[in-house]
């Protein structure tokens, strides 16, 4: 089941929407919303595997949310204007679909979503991540990070036999680490979850370190921990 939201501020755009999701059986629509800002507020507290992105909103458009949100969901952009189909795909969009857009351009955007989530799934993937360093490429396990510290432009991963520095971002860490392995809880701090050894007045004890929890990745690291 691929759990959605709809971020729609036409009414009719978002009645036709809700109506195509509901003919997909493995599409599941958990919310719609009319304007990014609640959209962003929701998702910081809980996980969606697709968003139908409406570009042309007032106040915050759609490429704002994009280019302000480190989104781990699929994207499939909603919109009247072709004109941003390039800068949708520069944002890593799955889909670019162009109103008024019919049932077979809908399933066909949403079946390139449950096939890229189907392989997502496979005990295939990836456990480990190579880190630019210096003028050489550091391959770095997963299950080796303990976290990563954020120091201005730099950023130091500390594992249980090393420490690295790198120029890669927390968004690139977030991209390409699973957050269920290691998550965001502070704007100048990622963490092994498996290596957490106590959580206490908002802080994390990982070792000898205390790693501050923000308000702002607060309620989505309690969700994980609870999964686990």
């Amino acid at each position: 089941m691929i759990n959605c939201i709809i971020v729609e501020d036409e009414p009719l755009a978002l009645e036709k929407t809700q109506g195509f999701i509901q003919k997909i059986n493995y599409l599941n629509l958990v919310a719609s919303f009319d304007n990014a800002f609640d959209a962003m507020a929701f998702l910081k507290s809980c996980e969606i595997d697709l968003i139908f992105l409406d570009i042309n909103m007032d106040e915050f458009t759609g490429i704002q949310m994009l280019e302000s949100t480190n989104l781990k969901s699929e994207v499939i952009i909603t919109t009247a204007y072709p004109e941003y189909a390039l800068k949708g795909y520069e944002l890593n969009v799955t889909d670019y679909l162009i109103k008024p857009f019919g049932l077979d351009r809908f399933i066909k955007a949403v079946d390139k979503v449950h096939t890229k989530l189907s392989n997502d799934q496979t005990p295939n993937k990836l456990e480990f991540i190579f880190v630019k360093t210096e003028n050489r490429l550091e391959k770095i396990s997963f299950d080796d990070i303990l976290y990563i510290e954020g120091m201005r432009d730099y950023h130091r991963i500390h594992t249980t036999t090393k420490r690295i520095m790198t120029l890669q971002s927390f968004k690139d860490f977030e991209q390409k680490i699973p957050n269920h392995l290691v998550a965001r809880v502070h704007k100048s701090y990622m963490v092994g979850l498996s290596k957490i050894e106590s959580i206490e007045n908002n802080r994390i004890k990982i070792g000898k370190e205390l790693i501050p929890i923000s308000n702002t990745y607060r309620d989505s690291f309690m969700t994980l921990i609870k999964k686990e």
